[in-house]
């Protein structure tokens, strides 16, 4: 088994899972500066094989593949960042799109076929996703710079009635890109598509909402917004929520990624397969706001009304369960129960806590020193009293 990008949030997790079910592992990443901060250590078993490595250098993946040939690749290395996207273009374009036929450009040189490539996309393929106004079922127009300077935070229907999101889903919604980064992601999918219908192989693409957990960076800004407002209400500032405090997200747990993943790759697709990996439920950001400040005993958190070009109303995930990852379905969906923040008792409050009531610093050897925040310590303490009556 080949991650790349196996070294990440997400890699690391999938890692540790893998070889506990006897998977032998091979990791590929460029470690990063931006997710790998210095002092952070790299969460992976001594079992598994780190090749350093940068998936838009050839010579890189041909060392890989002469040392080891992998029966599957599950393909993480990705730039991540929506608004980062807009002024970095080329640098996700370049590990995204070329990072990834760059990997079968490899795989061909080395005449290797895997029994299945696995590709991590993201839910921002599907853009806006459908809207519905009255009987009428629509795709509108990315949000406009102009739209968002007037506050026009919402589509509106063909003949300007107001209008209502749907959940996306792979088998109902065409995915239609807003940005730059969800323009890559969509790339990758065809890109692999296309490769391994030439090669009669398989591949297994799962569509993830927004993950959050433990092991996700707390000093890169670009990780998401959960492991963010954590940072900030830790220094005790109020948190700002863009837009009119209604953009909803769907907040799908690690464990739940991992299990996803680690199914996709122990039950090989048939043909091609494309799943949606969420929980199912819509969660505003004022909401989350409001849960993280709440935690943190940070300021009421504040609605400003800015906003970040390319970015989408209203996500989320259908919430029907279907069969998990089963190895004939072409589409389906994954429903999870870990995000609920209507529940004064979630596992999200925990979890951001968690990582909240911590700090790193770097002793004078460059190894990283915890500082645990006695006052936040007791407060997680009181929380997980809650949360094991709830």
């Amino acid at each position: 088994m080949l991650i790349s990008g196996g070294a990440g949030f997400i890699g690391s997790a999938l890692s540790n899972r893998l070889v506990q079910a006897g998977y032998d592992v091979a990791v590929m990443d460029v470690l990063h500066p931006q997710v790998h901060a210095r002092g952070r250590s790299i969460d992976l078993p001594a079992s598994v094989r780190l090749f350093t490595g940068d998936v838009t250098h050839a010579p890189d993946w041909d060392a890989v593949l002469r040392l080891f040939e992998p029966s599957q690749v599950v393909h993480l290395a990705a730039e991540t960042g929506t608004a980062q996207s807009l002024s970095e273009a080329t640098r996700h374009g370049s590990v995204n799109v070329v990072g990834t036929t760059q990997l079968l450009d490899a795989l061909s040189r080395s005449a290797l076929v895997p029994d299945q490539l696995v590709l991590a996309s993201s839910r921002a393929v599907y853009g806006e996703g459908a809207w519905q106004s009255g009987a009428e079922v629509f795709y509108p127009r990315p949000r406009s710079h102009a739209q968002l300077l007037a506050g026009e935070w919402d589509p509106q229907g063909p003949a300007g009635a107001s209008a209502t999101p749907l959940s996306s889903c792979a088998d109902r919604t065409e995915p239609r890109p807003t940005n730059i980064y969800a323009g890559t992601k969509l790339a990758q999918e065809h890109l692999l598509a296309s490769w391994a219908a030439a090669h009669d192989t398989n591949l297994s693409v799962l569509r993830l909402q927004n993950v959050y957990g433990p092991g996700q960076s707390l000093t890169n800004s670009y990780t998401g917004i959960v492991t963010l407002f954590a940072r900030l209400a830790r220094t005790k500032q109020a948190l700002e929520v863009y837009e009119d405090g209604r953009i909803v997200r769907d907040f799908v747990f690690i464990d739940d990624v991992v299990d996803a993943l680690f199914a996709a790759v122990h039950t090989p697709a048939t043909e091609r397969r494309t799943l949606d990996i969420g929980s199912g439920t819509a969660t505003t950001i004022h909401e989350l706001a409001h849960k993280v400040a709440d935690i943190c005993a940070a300021p009421e958190p504040v609605v400003v009304g800015k906003f970040r070009d390319g970015t989408c109303a209203r996500r989320v995930a259908i919430s029907r369960p279907q069969s998990r990852a089963s190895g004939g379905a072409r589409s389906g969906h994954w429903k999870t129960a870990y995000m609920r923040c209507s529940n004064g008792s979630t596992k999200t409050a925990r979890i951001v806590f968690e990582q909240a009531a911590t700090s790193a610093s770097i002793d004078k050897r460059g190894h990283p020193v915890i500082a645990v925040n006695p006052e936040l310590r007791q407060c997680f303490s009181n929380l997980t009293q809650k949360c094991r009556k709830a």
